[in-house]
């Protein structure tokens, strides 16, 4: 293993020991966010310094053998030739998981999620189509254990949704739905299509990391709040009481909208969360978009004008066009397990990484 990689794993547990420290003294204990932090610190270290220690461990007893095999007595230097085999396959394992866990891991990826789903090209069968893809996160995240709660929804004439956003609440959601932003599209047979004939539409699909409040400084200036009268389900409260909220970002002219909720302020809150979200996702993009121009990105562009997926009814095909990845699988895939097409996304990302770890 390279010594830069060494240098940064005796960093590592250098940091867990600092940690441990720190979880020890009363005044950091007395912070519960503090405490809350540094305990999560604590527990992802742990993997990392268990692997390297048995790495180290298996590296001694190789050096061991290694001397074993030059002893003037044959019984032993058979003992070293019979047991090298293995610590040496045990080494290589050891290494290759110490080299994934060297891989910069996204800050958010435990946090929870905004998804936006819009309709796009493709009239009513565009609407009706990302209303599919919102069961279909929804079953998703649900297997998951996570919980779904809609934002705003504009619903189609014909059914499905023409924009519907929602916050996915649950751990890991942004690590595991991080590369579905782009654009998603369909190719199957309207229910309205008389003549059987195929059509082609699309829906685009924004997934943003929930931050905490201190991430994204917000000037009240700069902020143009409305409230209005909401439009969606909830019997005749919701026509009598503007607990809708609108708010723009005036410096940029982001605009964000919550009305599912009765209180205005719980309305509010949300909207503010969308709101940093959104304004962190362009700052974000913009970091992407020059790291991509430095080096070929395979998967994390998060482009949302990008085609990265089309589920073709007729063949019963959905196709990842990022790492042209065919799966016959669409009946599940839809119904959500979304598995098939997660995984792989994540492991080609991660090779990625590992790749540049490997050039560093």
């Amino acid at each position: 293993m390279k010594s830069s990689l060494i240098a940064k794993l005796e960093q590592m547990v250098e940091r867990r020991e600092e940690v441990a420290r720190e979880l020890g003294d009363p005044v950091v204990i007395g912070d519960a966010d503090r405490f809350r932090r540094l305990s999560q610190e604590y527990a992802q270290l742990g993997p990392v310094v268990e692997s390297y220690a048995a790495w180290r461990e298996v590296g001694s007893s190789l050096e061991g053998l290694e001397q074993m095999r030059t002893d003037p007595d044959p019984e032993l230097r058979g003992m070293a030739e019979d047991e090298l085999p293995q610590l040496q396959a045990r080494l290589e394992a050891l290494q290759e998981e110490l080299q994934t866990h060297l891989v910069p891991r996204d800050p958010l990826d435990g946090n929870n999620v905004f998804l936006e789903i819009r309709a796009g090209t493709g009239g009513d069968e565009a609407a009706i189509f990302a209303g599919d893809l919102f069961r279909m996160y929804s079953r998703y995240a649900e297997l998951q254990g996570w919980q779904v709660e809609v934002l705003s929804a504009n619903e189609g004439e014909h059914g499905g949704y023409r924009e519907i956003i929602t916050r996915v609440i649950g751990y890991g959601a942004y690590s595991q739905l991080k590369f579905e932003s782009g654009a998603h599209r369909v190719q199957r047979v309207p229910e309205t299509e008389a003549q059987g004939r195929i059509h082609t539409s699309a829906a685009t699909v924004a997934v943003l990391p929930e931050i905490e409040e201190s991430q994204i400084a917000l000037n009240p200036a700069d902020l143009k709040i409305d409230t209005f009268r909401s439009s969606g389900a909830g019997g005749q409260h919701v026509n009598k009481t503007e607990s809708a909220i609108r708010i723009t970002h005036l410096p940029t002219g982001v605009v964000v909208e919550c009305q599912e909720e009765r209180s205005q302020h719980k309305n509010r809150a949300k909207a503010m969360a969308l709101l940093q979200a959104r304004l962190l996702d362009a700052e974000r993009s913009k970091q992407t978009a020059d790291m991509a121009a430095r080096r070929k990105q395979l998967v994390g562009s998060g482009d949302r004008s990008e085609r990265i997926r089309t589920y073709n009814f007729p063949q019963g095909r959905v196709t990842d066009h990022r790492i042209n990845l065919p799966l016959y699988q669409l009946d599940r895939i839809i119904e959500g397990d979304l598995d098939p097409v997660i995984q792989p996304l994540l492991a080609e990302y991660q090779a990625e990484l590992l790749a540049e770890l490997g050039e560093a």
